[in-house]
């Protein structure tokens, strides 16, 4: 998701978001939705949010475990 895109609905949302990165953007959001502000901490591809509005773009970035 493009940054203008997030901080039109970090702004729908009541989020003064201006020179915040889109991981700090997404994590006040999720915290807003009741959900855990985990944005880009899964590892390994596990995330237990299943109701998470960023499941799927967190996923993509997932992690991986340390060996």
């Amino acid at each position: 998701m493009h940054i203008q895109t997030l901080r039109g609905i970090a702004k729908e949302r009541g989020i003064k978001a201006g020179r915040m990165a889109k991981t700090e953007i997404i994590r006040t959001i999720q915290r807003l939705e009741g959900n855990f502000d985990c944005f880009k901490t899964a590892v390994e591809g596990h995330c237990d949010q299943g109701e998470c509005s960023w499941r799927d773009d967190c996923l993509s970035n997932s992690k991986k475990a340390a060996s």
